[in-house]
């Protein structure tokens, strides 16, 4: 006797059965009101986020619903022949609310781990790469479990495992076609894999692809969202990341170095210069006092090229620290040593 041929249990009445789903009707009710209030008290004193829980209270209530009302038509349904389909949507329904209380926890689970790795701290390299891995595994783990929902189901139909024989028969020259349809999906699915457990990129990672500067805002298994910097969005395949050289600016740390170049004249007093550019960058918040410095790289062609180089903590701190100290050190030169100005010699001569 299988799942689905449950035996009739003496001889019931309607009534019997409205009564019956009418009881277990208040039953869920009160049960919902009850646990709303204790899970919500709960919530209150751990801190934790009432709408992450109810990812979890609602398949909860609606499984004990199902469940309720299936005992009910088991003991109280009058007609046997209603029995076996309804007792076969009750094993469905039962199946697929599972799954869904299952992803409920399991999302609640890995949501309350990403909150113990916060990324909006000063050094956050460890946090970006558990996040990055939990994204990637929280994607697996909910694939699996629709996978196994949706194979349990099927399970319940006859004839399911006949018909597997004959699929499996067969399975050799269609796992090929698949699998040469499915290559391109395949080897991203297995990218993003490889990135998440690889450390290459992060979360939050700063990156330049395709000339642009952005940061990692999303990881999946098969793309992954580059935030460009005017709010744009970027959206790579995983491959991408394997196969493309490109340029990660916090692989290690997020601190960094910059410079900015400046084409003056060869009257420019390189001294003064220097002292007025460490009197302006000593006093700006965005340097990280790592080092600094002024050197003269090229003097050809009628100009002096001088570097500026100096520190931040990070990229976008840099960005407006060189801005700020090209446009003081442009400002200086103009002001204190207007000799200083790039200009175009022409010399005279009389024949």
């Amino acid at each position: 006797m299988g799942i689905l041929d449950t035996p009739a249990i003496g001889t019931h009445t309607w009534l019997e059965f409205v009564l019956a789903v009418a009881i277990v009707a208040v039953v869920a009710v009160a049960a919902t009101f009850l646990l709303n209030f204790v899970v919500a008290a709960v919530a209150r004193r751990r801190g934790w986020d009432l709408a992450k829980i109810g990812r979890i209270l609602r398949p909860f209530l609606t499984l004990l619903t199902i469940i309720g009302l299936w005992i009910a038509m088991v003991v109280t349904l009058p007609e046997a022949d209603w029995r076996v389909p309804l007792t076969h949507l009750a094993v469905i329904l039962v199946i697929a609310v599972s799954a869904w209380l299952l992803a409920g926890i399991v999302s609640f689970a890995f949501e309350a781990v990403r909150l113990r790795y916060p990324i909006d701290v000063a050094d956050n390299s460890k946090a970006r790469r558990v996040r990055t891995q939990l994204d990637i595994l929280h994607r697996v783990a909910g694939a699996v479990i629709i996978t196994i929902a949706i194979g349990a189901i099927l399970l319940t139909f006859p004839g399911v495992s006949a018909l597997g024989a004959s699929v499996l028969a067969s399975a050799g020259v269609a796992g090929v076609v698949a699998g040469l349809a499915a290559q391109t999906t395949l080897s991203n699915v297995f990218a993003g894999v490889q990135l998440a457990f690889s450390d290459a990129i992060r979360v939050d990672d700063v990156v330049v692809v395709e000339d642009e500067w952005g940061r990692i805002e999303e990881m999946t298994l098969s793309y992954v969202v580059v935030r460009i910097w005017d709010d744009r969005r970027l959206v790579l395949p995983s491959t991408y990341f394997t196969t493309t050289p490109f340029a990660n600016w916090t692989r290690h740390a997020s601190a960094i170095t910059g410079t900015v170049e400046l084409d003056v004249d060869w009257s420019v007093p390189i001294s003064a210069l220097r002292a007025r550019f460490d009197e302006v960058l000593s006093g700006q918040k965005l340097w990280d006092r790592r080092a600094s410095g002024v050197q003269v790289t090229e003097a050809t062609g009628g100009i002096v090229r001088v570097r500026l180089l100096m520190t931040a903590a990070d990229s976008g701190s840099l960005w407006d620290l060189r801005c700020i100290m090209r446009e003081a050190m442009v400002e200086w030169v103009r002001e204190a040593s207007p000799r200083a100005v790039p200009r175009t010699r022409v010399e005279m001569l009389e024949e």
